[in-house]
């Protein structure tokens, strides 16, 4: 079952190195591009650009490149009319051989906001207007496993969303993206969970994590219409909920469980007539049935245990 996502949410999943995508309806404020990867064996530097075009020739709008030589650096620039403009540079090393890493840029009115493993990392002012910045590139020594464009939802200024026929059906992720959120970590679901909404919630599990939940409750009771229990460390994912003051019959059956130590997920729920559908890293995960009908009231998305979140979207 090939997940789909929804309008304002554009992820790819292992996508090939190089790799252009277009940023639909260009960049603006509010906007959060994600990239968790590793390094290859054999690596020298890798490129990330936010670009005009997809051609060679493009003007690139910022230009993150990360460089090992010896003297271990990140290096910031843009490209003009085939020229690189003034270079700055940072010297220190956060994106390391063995371990995978994560990437997160906030687009602001005035820069780019750059998170490396989820601390502050650099701030790159805009040389080029972001409504012409709508190509992403990745290039050079880099493993990706996920990318994320969140947050380019219709009605973008600029242009409109090519969209599949599928897509069309879902409701739009409209946002904002909360990123690097406290856990416990709670908030409204505006309009409630009704069926074509999507929620998006990625995270890393603590250092021997025993558990953390994710749970769709209803605000004015605290009846739970959807209750996931991760253990990274053992094999089930239990799945529940909680009605008029008591708790149901547990589901726990799962072929593997995609929760592992110390590495990243990213958990997509979304509602069906009948049903929840879960992804898990783009992969389908589980279906839920619905135990809870009136699922406009369930309005509340809680997320409590190990676990540092470090993006929820909607």
């Amino acid at each position: 079952m090939a997940f789909v996502p929804a309008p304002g949410y554009q992820p790819a999943f292992n996508p090939p190195i190089p790799y252009c995508t277009m940023i639909a309806g260009s960049l603006r404020p509010g906007m959060v591009v994600c990239i968790q990867a590793k390094l290859p064996d054999n690596y020298n530097r890798f490129a990330i650009n936010f670009a005009t075009g997809q051609e060679e020739s493009s003007d690139i709008a910022f230009h993150l490149n990360a460089r090992y030589d010896g003297r271990d650096r990140v290096v910031f620039n843009s490209k003009q009319g085939g020229e690189w403009k003034s270079e700055e540079m940072k010297r220190d090393m956060p994106f390391k051989s063995g371990k995978v890493f994560f990437i997160m840029y906030e687009v602001t009115p005035s820069n780019y906001l750059v998170f490396a493993n989820g601390k502050p990392f650099y701030e790159f002012a805009h040389r080029i207007p972001l409504e012409r910045v709508n190509w992403l590139q990745v290039t050079g020594d880099i493993v990706v496993q996920e990318l994320s464009i969140i947050g380019n939802g219709p009605g973008v200024k600029g242009g409109n969303l090519l969209m599949s026929e599928a897509q069309r059906q879902l409701l739009p992720m409209m946002g904002p993206c909360i990123v690097n959120a406290p856990v416990p970590f709670t908030t409204n679901i505006r309009g409630g969970m009704i069926p074509k909404r999507t929620i998006v919630v990625k995270g890393i599990p603590k250092s021997r994590a025993k558990s953390f939940t994710v749970n769709l409750k209803v605000g004015f009771n605290n009846d739970v219409a959807l209750h996931l229990k991760a253990q990274p460390n053992k094999k089930t994912v239990v799945r529940n909920s909680y009605i008029n003051g008591a708790w149901g019959e547990e589901e726990t059956e799962l072929a593997k469980n995609p929760f592992k130590d110390g590495e990243y997920f990213d958990i997509s729920i979304r509602c069906g007539e009948k049903q929840f559908k879960v992804y898990v890293n783009g992969s389908h995960c589980f279906n839920y049935a619905h135990r809870l009908w009136n699922l406009q009231q369930v309005d509340k998305l809680e997320v409590e245990g190990d676990v540092n979140i470090v993006y929820v979207f909607m």
